[in-house]
């Protein structure tokens, strides 16, 4: 299997994310495992990521069959999402926009140091 890449950046690997996770939705968390990945669109400018959670039962009863906002935390952050449309595995996919609950490259661009200029 090879590795993804960045559309937008081709040569780079893709931001994502793989491991354990929770949703909240309502208040309540539901610890689950997610596989998420993401890449800015060029049109907006805007980050979009989107993934699946693994199965769940205790998140199919706070579903209920439609798409549902919630957060997702991982441990490197959080973030809004809309929760839902589950396949034929019975995962559910998940999306958001802006700021993703994962490390991104641009995430560590911004923690290196700003060379300055001399002279």
């Amino acid at each position: 299997m090879t590795a993804r890449t960045d559309p937008a950046n081709p040569g780079t690997p893709a931001p994502g994310y793989a491991g354990p996770a929770a949703v909240v939705i309502d208040g309540a968390e539901y610890p689950v495992t997610v596989e998420l990945r993401g890449t800015v669109q060029p049109i907006d400018g805007i980050f979009r990521w989107y993934g699946r959670v693994a199965p769940c039962p205790e998140l199919d009863a706070a579903i209920g069959g439609g798409n549902r906002p919630g957060r997702l935390r991982t441990p490197a952050g959080e973030a809004d999402a809309t929760i839902g449309d589950r396949d034929f595995w019975d995962r559910y996919r998940v999306t958001g926009r802006g700021r993703p609950p994962f490390e991104t490259p641009f995430d560590r661009a911004r923690s290196d140091p700003v060379p300055r200029a001399t002279g």
